[in-house]
């Protein structure tokens, strides 16, 4: 009988335990801080119990995370201790708290126990990361002052706390971060895959993050990751998009470089914290200095050099021929003046020294050959004109400009010709003047055709460079940088 009373005693008191610790759960719920001072009046050993037992949590981890500053600053007073509980997840109250944002709550929680900055939950984060990955820039300043060094902490494959915030796109966060550490080696350091934060921030197209790297801290901009890529190298292989040309131009402002050897594809780029850096664009219009394309490159500027020198010297030839045949026309000049006939009469087309005999033989036919003389010299010494002004000849519209002076020089010289034939033939040679009618319509046609030739090959490109946009974007559509999902915040 003893014993069974015994027994019965031990269950009416587990019960009235079990009945306490719920009304303290729910007083932690609601900030009751009467609630807790009635129950501690009615059970003075309740959070020791917390501090002994197994528990998934304390009152003051639900407190902490629900933001009730007075409930946590009551029990921190009477139970100190159970700051340093952790969780079934190893989280401290000041984690919940940090990750949460509660400023207050965190002040009170350092307060009592700094040391728990440096404490590690489940998923090898401190206070500090998770205020970092949150943007709870406010809570993460006092952290970062309350202790440093835990900032320097690192989590799973090597990335510190700088590379939290731009997985996470936090850059305000990060801005904060940079100016509290005021460390240039912490600045630049690397994970375990080689790559420093603005080879995420490139990988994630975050285009202020970049900005801010590149203009306001001490970033290298040509550090090399473990596959052999720098910065301006990995924005090499990814899309053709707006924020890729803008950050192209940011890294060509800092002098941001390609690595040597670089590969075309980055297929064992592997990084567990950004798929961005995995899902690259393989796009094949890339762009990569290896060393086949140097030479193929250098191969191109020799091609370009020979054919200015051949430019140059068929200008100039060009340029001698129409003037000499402007200066010395067909059929020579008069070598006297002579403005009266042998009968003393005035003539209607007076005849004076060195003036040209077609102008007053074939006023029409002299006009046309002027005319056609003066395009050929004007178009050849607009050749050689551009060939010396420096301009960069690898333009392509500098190319297609003197490609068309060109041709027009070399058809006015030919148009220039049959003209000068024409006017000092007579009028009866029919086989002299057929065979000039079928090299202008041979011309014509040989014209016609090279016309036709690039229009069909403009169209061809046209064609070519709208399927390999739309490829591209679908590519670069369905290989967009994802990031690490924090479900355990």
């Amino acid at each position: 009988l003893c014993q069974l009373l015994l027994i019965k005693t031990h269950t009416e008191r587990d019960r009235q335990t079990d009945r306490m610790e719920k009304r303290l759960q729910e007083a932690a719920m609601k900030g009751s801080v009467e609630t807790l001072l009635n129950l501690l009046n009615e059970d003075e050993l309740l959070l020791d119990r917390f501090i002994v037992g197994c528990y998934q949590e304390t009152p003051l981890h639900i407190a902490a995370m629900l933001g009730h500053v007075d409930f946590c600053q009551a029990l921190l007073a009477r139970k100190p201790e159970l700051a340093a509980e952790l969780d079934h997840r190893r989280s401290s109250p000041l984690h919940l708290a940090a990750a949460k944002g509660y400023l207050e709550v965190v002040k009170a929680l350092i307060l009592v126990n700094a040391e728990m900055c440096l404490v590690s939950d489940r998923d090898g984060m401190n206070p500090l990361h998770l205020a970092a990955i949150k943007g709870r820039v406010d809570v993460l300043k006092e952290l970062a002052r309350t202790k440093p060094q835990a900032a320097r902490a690192l989590v799973d494959h090597g990335e510190t706390i700088l590379h939290l915030c731009v997985t996470c796109n936090q850059l305000e966060a990060l801005k904060c971060l940079v100016e509290i550490m005021a460390d240039h080696e912490f600045v630049n350091s690397k994970d375990d895959d080689g790559n420093t934060i603005l080879h995420l921030a490139i990988a994630d197209k975050q285009v202020e993050a970049v900005n801010y790297l590149l203009s306001e801290t001490s970033i290298k901009v040509n550090a090399v990751n473990s596959n052999g890529l720098t910065a301006l190298g990995l924005l090499a292989q990814s899309g053709r998009d707006v924020e890729d040309i803008e950050m192209g131009e940011s890294l060509a402002r800092a002098q941001a470089i390609s690595a040597k050897n670089t590969p075309l594809l980055a297929q064992n780029f592997k990084s567990a914290r950004t798929q961005g850096l995995t899902n690259l664009d393989t796009n094949e219009n890339q762009i990569i200095p290896t060393p086949a394309r140097e030479s193929s490159w250098e191969k191109q500027n020799e091609w370009l050099e020979e054919q200015r020198s051949s430019l140059m010297v068929v200008a100039s030839l060009i340029a001698t021929m129409a003037f000499q045949a402007g200066v010395a026309p067909p059929s020579g000049v008069w070598g006297e003046t002579q403005t009266l006939d042998s009968d003393g009469n005035p003539l209607d087309y007076p005849q004076y020294a060195g003036f040209s005999i077609l102008a007053n033989n074939n006023p029409q036919g002299y006009d046309r050959f002027l005319a056609l003389n003066t395009t050929s010299l004007v178009a050849s010494l607009s050749i050689i004109l551009l060939l010396i002004s420096g301009l960069p000849i690898r333009n392509r519209i500098f190319i297609f400009v003197l490609m068309v002076i060109m041709w027009i020089a070399i058809s006015t010289v030919a148009l220039t010709y049959v003209y000068a034939v024409a006017s000092v033939t007579p009028s009866g040679r029919n086989g002299v003047w057929s065979g000039l009618g079928l090299v202008v319509l041979g011309w014509i046609g040989l014209m016609v055709l090279l016309l036709l030739a690039h229009f069909i090959r403009l169209m061809v490109r046209l064609m070519m460079k709208l399927r390999s946009w739309m490829k591209e974007r679908i590519m670069h559509s369905s290989s967009r940088p994802t990031l690490d999902n924090r479900s355990s915040v």
